[in-house]
């Protein structure tokens, strides 16, 4: 069965919209690993007093839910469904609640308005996974009974049955139940196959890495890190990590100067270079040389908010694994050195996109510092010439207040010259 929200996109706002770019550069995909609002993003704001989410993206998110969980017939067949339509829609987190209660007035056993109470109003993982539990009966009983009636209100349940399920896979992982998790996840995917467009493979990929089971981890890569397949630096940076693990514990930079690099370092070094080439942000918040912030709900693939999504959630795994880190610290820049002019010509991927700055700005909160690759570097000649206009601007400013100072200095400056220019032409043996 199709699900129509998972090949939905959206397009990023880009200089407001005075220039245009190549279809696929400013495609904005749902963060898989998304946090909760009311157990997470919003407890941020109640400690900090920071907005964690801008509104674009929080207005990507209502029309994901929109697309998702509406069908053209619902409005005439279920009254609830178009209180929930309208709910996705408010600005204000307590009118969305508001709504999603008064949808349960008219229906108890509406499982949108479940599901909405259980991403903003539960303010513990714990209270959000009970009430994505009450969502799932509910939306299992009303299948069931729909499976009979009619066809587009069962692709409407079909969806919300299967975000309520990774939702709930998503609550075990944070709540400490990595294997039944993983068990969900599989079983997620076993069901619906089309999962792949929702990339539910890179919520298992962080699960397993967890577990620290790397031959069920290069099992999942094997599938979905092919040539013909759509990448992400989820599946990039884990292909590497997993190729440091072999080597990085035994890894010293010294040593492999004066030896070389054996068969199995070169395979390491090539997969981080493939990684930093796919994006180059993520190095930075793994080497903690950049502050990490909570992730968005929408990230930019290649972009800064997806390094910043994919870091939040892997650090620790890179942690883990001996010597990882310390062997991304001596390799990572080479990769920039066999791409001088990424904007015009890539190495192992396409050119990289030049409008992922603008879109990443609309996607992270003001008080993060957007990373910005390649950094954009004046020509020498420019600057030289600058700093030359600048300099004779404030000479002759100086000359113009303080005249006979000025005339002086200049003569003290010729004089100097003019006596450095004389020992000079004098030879060894006059000097």
């Amino acid at each position: 069965m199709l699900l129509r929200a998972s090949s939905r996109f959206h397009w990023a706002r880009c200089s407001s919209f005075t220039r245009l770019f190549s279809f696929s550069e400013c495609k904005v995909w749902r963060n898989p690993l998304n946090l909760f609002r009311g157990s997470e993003y919003s407890r941020y704001t109640w400690v900090t007093g920071k907005e964690p989410l801008t509104y674009y993206d929080m207005n990507l998110s209502a029309q994901d839910h929109q697309t998702f969980f509406s069908c053209d017939t619902q409005q005439q067949l279920r009254p609830e469904d178009a209180v929930m339509q309208k709910a996705w829609r408010e600005r204000n987190p307590q009118s969305r609640i508001k709504a999603a209660y008064q949808a349960i007035e008219l229906n108890s056993e509406c499982a949108s308005a479940y599901v909405l109470l259980a991403e903003e109003e539960a303010t513990t993982i714990a209270e959000a996974e009970r009430l994505f539990k009450q969502a799932l009966r509910n939306g299992e009983q009303l299948l069931v009974i729909q499976n009979i009636i009619i066809s587009a209100l069962e692709i409407l349940d079909t969806n919300l049955l299967v975000y309520i399920k990774r939702r709930l896979a998503m609550c075990a992982r944070k709540l400490g139940r990595v294997k039944e998790a993983v068990k969900m996840i599989r079983e997620l995917m076993k069901e619906f196959p089309l999962l792949g467009m929702l990339n539910i493979h890179e919520n298992l990929l962080e699960a397993l890495l967890e577990m620290q089971a790397y031959a069920d981890v290069q099992a999942v890569l094997a599938k979905y890190d092919d040539i013909s397949l759509p990448k992400s630096a989820t599946i990039c940076y884990t292909s590497a990590l997993l190729k440091a693990r072999a080597v990085s514990d035994k890894f010293s930079p010294e040593a492999a100067s004066r030896r070389g690099l054996s068969t199995a370092e070169m395979n390491a070094v090539e997969a981080i270079h493939r990684a930093v080439e796919f994006n180059p942000h993520v190095p930075k918040y793994l080497l903690e040389m950049k502050s990490l912030i909570l992730p968005p709900e929408h990230i930019l693939k290649r972009g800064d908010s997806e390094a910043v999504a994919y870091a939040f959630f892997h650090l620790q795994h890179w942690k883990r694994v001996e010597g990882a880190l310390n062997l991304l610290h001596c390799t990572w820049e080479g990769t920039f050195r066999m791409i001088p002019y990424p904007l015009e010509k890539g190495h192992l991927f396409y050119p990289y996109p030049g409008c992922t700055e603008s879109a990443d700005r609309e996607l992270l909160p003001s008080f993060h510092e957007v990373s910005v690759y390649p950094k954009k570097e004046l020509p020498f000649f420019i600057l030289f010439t600058a700093g030359l206009c600048s300099f004779t601007a404030v000479l002759a400013m100086l000359t113009h207040q303080f005249p006979e100072l000025m005339g002086v200095f200049a003569k003290a400056v010729g004089l100097l010259v003019w006596g450095k220019a004389e020992l000079w032409s004098q030879s060894p043996w006059e000097q």
